[in-house]
């Protein structure tokens, strides 16, 4: 049997933090993946992961106020 990767819905700790971090930036840095992986350790897939989920914090954020 082989092992399962986790869903997408699951992230490491460092990249939720990322993603928030990178949310709060404004303007955001260009390129943001070097900087995500200097700060937080993060590999590029991670931090990837937490650009997109900066994305979506930043529309909910619109959104909802």
């Amino acid at each position: 049997m082989s092992t399962l990767s986790p869903p997408e819905h699951e992230h490491s700790e460092s990249v939720v933090l990322a993603a928030q971090w990178l949310a709060d930036q404004n303007p955001p840095p260009n390129p943001a993946v070097p900087v995500l992986r200097s700060q937080f350790s993060l590999s590029a897939v991670e931090a990837c992961e937490a650009i997109a989920m900066a994305q979506r914090f930043r529309t909910c954020r619109k959104a909802f106020g």
